[in-house]
C-alpha cells in the first residue's frame, strides 16, 4: 500500500440481526462460523461496490472490537465489570454496566496466550478478500484502563505499568507474526488516550488507576510504538485511530487533541492517524500543526454514531479548513468510528451505515480525484 488511500474506514460493521440473535441462541460453532462466512462474503462485495480500496472483514466475528485479544488471551475474568458513565448526544448521561460483548473483563491471572490474536479471522481473509487487508486490533493501553482492579489485578501484577508491559510482550510477538502474514494495513484502535484530553478522566486515572498521567503516556507511546515496530515491514501501513467512547451511540470523553497532540504526532511510529473529527467534542483542526510531513491524517468527519446523513458541501468545507492547517494532499477521510465497537453496533440501520460509507469514497473522489 504506497498510494494514499484517501477513503478509509475504521473497520467495524453493523451486525446483521439473524447474526446477533445466533449468538444468542448459542448456536453450534460450525454454524455460527457458516453465517459469519456468509455475511464476511456480502460485507467484502459491498466495500468493492462502494470503491473502498483496502477490506475489513467488518469486526463480524468479534464480540467487541477487542474480544480478538480477550478470546485468545487467558487470565480475564468477565464477572466483576465496573458500571461506567457513557453520554449520548442529547448531553444525557447514563451508567451503563456493559453487556459481556462492551467489556474485556479483569485480569485475575497470569496472561497466557493459546491461539494468534486474529486466528479466526485472516485465514479467511486471506482467501477471499478482493484486495489488500486491514487487520484492527485493540491497543495494549486499553488494557491497563479497564482490566486493572486494585485487590485483584495486583495480586499478579503489580501495577498498571506491570499488566501494560505483559500484554504489550504478548501483542509484539503475535504482530511480528501477523506482520509477514500478507496483511496491508495494521489499524491499533487506541480509544484511552481521550483521558488525557478530559480532566475528569486525567483525575479518575490519579485517583483510581493511582498513576501520574505524564508517566503513563509516556508508557503508552513506548508500549504502542513497540507493537508498531514488529509491524515495520515494507508494504504494510501502519495507522493509529483515537476516539473518545463508542458504544450504542454514546461516548465518555470530551476535549481536543491539544493535551497531547505534540508528543502524540511526532512520538507515534505511524503512517497514518485515524482522528475523530465529527462534533465540537474533538476540538479544533488547529493541532495538526504537529503532524509530521511524513504522516498522514484520516479525518473522522462522519459520525458513526447518528443516522442523519451528512451533507458533502459540508465535509468538503471542513477539509478545506483542515487543509489550511496540513496541506491537502497529507489529508484523507473516513467515519469518525466503526459502526459496532461492540456486536450490538450503534443506533443506526445498515442502509444508513452504507450511505454514508458512499459517502464517504464520493467526497474522496471530489477532493483528491
Amino acid at each position: 500500500m504506497h498510494a494514499i488511500q484517501r477513503a478509509d474506514h475504521v473497520g467495524s460493521f453493523l451486525r446483521p440481526a439473524e447474526l446477533l440473535e445466533a449468538r444468542r441462541s448459542q448456536m453450534p460453532k460450525a454454524e455460527l462460523q457458516a453465517l459469519e462466512d456468509r455475511h464476511i462474503l456480502r460485507i467484502l462485495q459491498r466495500q468493492t461496490e462502494i470503491g473502498f480500496e483496502v477490506f475489513t472483514d467488518g469486526e463480524l466475528r468479534r464480540s467487541n472490537f477487542m474480544s480478538d485479544f480477550t478470546d485468545a488471551v487467558d487470565g480475564f475474568d468477565f464477572g466483576g465489570t465496573v458500571a461506567r458513565a457513557w453520554h449520548d448526544d442529547g448531553e444525557k448521561t447514563h451508567q451503563v454496566t456493559p453487556s459481556v460483548s462492551s467489556i474485556n473483563g479483569i485480569v485475575t491471572g497470569k496472561l497466557t496466550q493459546r491461539q494468534p490474536l486474529t486466528g479466526r479471522e485472516l485465514p479467511f481473509l486471506r482467501a477471499h478478500a478482493p484486495g489488500p487487508i486491514k487487520i484492527t486490533l485493540p491497543s495494549a493501553t486499553q488494557f491497563p484502563a479497564i482490566s486493572f482492579k486494585y485487590g485483584i489485578t495486583d495480586t499478579v501484577y503489580k501495577d498498571p505499568y506491570a499488566l501494560l508491559e505483559a500484554i504489550t510482550e504478548i501483542m509484539v510477538s503475535d504482530i511480528r507474526t501477523l506482520a509477514a502474514s500478507g496483511i496491508s494495513y495494521l489499524q491499533i484502535d487506541a480509544p484511552r488516550y481521550s483521558y488525557y484530553l478530559d480532566p475528569k478522566w486525567t483525575s479518575w486515572m490519579q485517583s483510581e488507576l493511582r498513576v501520574d498521567p505524564a508517566q503513563m503516556l509516556t508508557a503508552s507511546l513506548k508500549a504502542d510504538n513497540a507493537c508498531l515496530a514488529a509491524a515495520g515491514l515494507p508494504g504494510v501501513t501502519r495507522a493509529m485511530h483515537l476516539c473518545r467512547g463508542n458504544n450504542r451511540s454514546h461516548w465518555y470523553a470530551e476535549g481536543g487533541y491539544d493535551a497531547i497532540a505534540e508528543r502524540l504526532f511526532h512520538e507515534l511510529a505511524v503512517d497514518r492517524f485515524l482522528l475523530e473529527y465529527d462534533d465540537e467534542r474533538s476540538g479544533t483542526f488547529e493541532p495538526l500543526r504537529f503532524v509530521p510531513g511524513n504522516k498522514t491524517v484520516v479525518l473522522g468527519l462522519v459520525s458513526s454514531k447518528r443516522p442523519e446523513l451528512e451533507k458533502k458541501k459540508d465535509l468538503i468545507r471542513r477539509i478545506n479548513q483542515a487543509a489550511k492547517v496540513l496541506p491537502l494532499e497529507q489529508l484523507a477521510i473516513s467515519p469518525q468510528c466503526g459502526f459496532a465497537s461492540t456486536m450490538e453496533g450503534n443506533l443506526l440501520t445498515e442502509d444508513q451505515q452504507w450511505a454514508k460509507l458512499q459517502l464517504v469514497t464520493e467526497t474522496a473522489r471530489e477532493v483528491w480525484g
